[in-house]
Parts: structure tokens; sequence; C-alpha cells
């Protein structure tokens, strides 16, 4: 959800006037509650044919979504969700009186009143910057944000002072990724901890709490002290943690994009992923490591060719770009 920031702000930007309702996954929720700037509504979207993010609802619960979103009577409905091949069909029946979003190369989608192709070779946040200036909304910056209020703050507080945290002076390691074929092995994770411990910065561990034995797997590799906080970090307090570190080190996943947000130095291991979309834009201050086999982006959930993504970046190459990160002082820690 982060990659579609800039473009709420380009829409909220182009329409300061206009009350701008997000549909998500129930999740969502909380994000559209902390960029109340951008977004006034949020409707929980039951779930749709072909959209695997979201098992289909039975026919009472879509009925009922459905009849909420026309008792709205929209203007405008714009699709955020990938190249249109499936979501296009969910905006359209929405009954907004004009709908926007994306047409997939081979045209194979619901049409839209507006529609722009599918920029497949574009970074995700580009791509809806794109779409926002074919309805001639201005862009206000691909920049990330993530907006921290008080209660984010005061629970990083009561972490700080329970493990001595300051900033600065850790760095703050995630080696999870939901899918393992996105992940790193756990081992290098360590291995690269390590130095960064030799080198005088105090490692976090981060993750969630189905990440329990990744976790285990890590400290037992680490054999240095460590600051294990996997599931013990909401959303807004992981976004304080990350803030105040001195780097983060992860895989591909969206913790990357909170570090974008945040302005934090980090250093990006993307295995199987497609790097060019979802990695974070600034490459000065976000290193972001990858190679690129024939079959590469993957959609397995385990590797079936020997994950050589992975393998094939070497512990040496992830401590080298660490270095050099350190070295350049990017960021101004306050």
């Amino acid at each position: 959800m982060l990659c579609a920031v800039p473009a709420l702000r380009a829409l909220r930007r182009g329409e300061p006037n206009a009350r701008i309702t997000l549909v998500g996954l129930p999740w969502a929720r909380a994000f559209a509650s902390r960029f109340s700037e951008y977004i006034d509504d949020f409707i929980a979207f039951p779930g749709a044919p072909g959209l695997v993010e979201q098992p289909e609802p039975d026919a009472a619960h879509a009925d009922a979504f459905r009849e909420t979103f026309r008792s709205r009577a929209f203007d405008l409905a714009i699709q955020l969700h990938g190249s249109g091949e499936y979501a296009n069909a969910v905006v359209a029946s929405f009954g907004a009186a004009r709908t926007a979003g994306f047409v997939p190369p081979d045209g194979r989608a619901t049409p839209l009143d507006h529609a722009i192709p599918w920029p497949d070779d574009k970074p995700e946040i580009e791509r809806y910057l794109q779409l926002m200036r074919s309805l001639g909304y201005d862009d206000w910056g691909d920049y990330l944000e993530f907006p921290l209020g008080g209660l984010d703050y005061a629970t990083w507080q009561v972490l700080s002072d329970k493990h001595g945290l300051k900033a600065g002076r850790y760095a703050v390691v995630h080696p999870g990724a939901r899918m393992p074929s996105r992940r790193w092995p756990v081992e290098r994770f360590a291995a690269v901890a390590r130095w960064l411990a030799d080198h005088g910065l105090r490692i976090v561990l981060t993750g969630t709490h189905a990440e329990a034995d990744l976790a285990d797997a890590f400290e037992s590799r680490l054999e240095r002290p460590c600051i294990d906080l996997c599931g013990g970090t909401p959303l807004g307090t992981l976004a304080v943690l990350i803030g105040r570190a001195r780097l983060l080190l992860c895989n591909d996943t969206g913790v990357s994009h909170v570090a974008a947000a945040v302005g934090t130095p980090s250093i990006v291991v993307a295995c199987g992923s497609d790097a060019a979309r979802w990695a974070p834009l600034d490459r000065e201050r976000h290193r972001v490591l990858a190679i690129y086999p024939a079959c590469r982006p993957c959609m397995y959930d385990t590797c079936p060719y020997e994950h050589v993504c992975a393998t094939a970046l070497g512990v040496d190459d992830v401590i080298g770009r660490v270095d050099e990160l350190l070295g350049r002082e990017v960021r101004h820690v306050g």
C-alpha cells in the first residue's frame, strides 16, 4: 500500500475538496486511518474471483458490499490494483459515474471509461503516478511517507527504555518474507549481522510471530547479543524503530518501503522478486543486491531451481555494500 501513497497525494492535491474513499482488504483500515490527510473513508473489500489476496465471499457478503458502494454514488472509481486483468471488473461493478485504471498488454480486461496501457517496465510508484497524470493530476513527488503519532512514539520509548536503545547505535535485521523463495538464507543474514555487531552496532531482530522459528535460527547462528522483537512491534512502532536505526538489513519485502518512508539507509537483498518493480527508488540511500536468472521474477513459494537468485549472493557481497553505505553517512540521525 505504501507504493500507492504518491498517487494518493497527487489525487488529494488535485481534488482538495473531494471525499476520497479507499477500498481495500480489512487490514488496510489502519493504513487509511494513518493517511487521513489523503483518505477520508474506508470500505472493506470482501474479495472477488481471481484476486488471490482474499477468498471469494459468499453471495450475501458480496451483495452487501456492492450495495454499500453503490449507495455512495461515487463520481470516480480508480483502479490501483495491478494491470486490470481481474481488478477492472471489480471497479466497473461499483457503479461510479466514471472509472479509471489500466489495461493489460493483451487487452483482456473489463473496459473502463479511462484506461492507460499497463506500464510493465516501470516501478510500482511510477505506474500509479502515470495514471494520475493521465487523469490531469500533477504529481507532487515520488517520495514515500509514513505518518507517525503519539502512540507510535510512546511505544517506541517503552522499547527503548527496556532495551537501552539509542538512535543511530543499532541495526535492524529483518530476515523474513512471506514466501520462502523471497528469503536470503538466514545463516547469511546472521553472518552480516555478526559483522555489524563487531563494528559497534547493536542488533535488533524484527519479524512476525509466525517467523519465530526463523528468529531462533538467526539467533543461534549470530553468536552475538541480539534484541529479539519478533512479533512485538506494531507497524507504527516498527516504523519509529527503523527510523531511529543506523541501518536496515532485509529482503525485498514491506519493511524496505518503511525504511524508504522514514529515511533510514537500507540494504535490500532481493531474491526472486521483481526488484525493478518493488525495490526502493533511491539507490544511493537504499542499496539493492539482486541477480536475474531467467526464471525471475518467481511466483513459487519455494524455489524448485536451487534458489540460485539467493545463493549466488554471498555474505561478502552484502558486507561490501553495508560498509560502503555506512561510510557515506547519507542520513542525519536525530
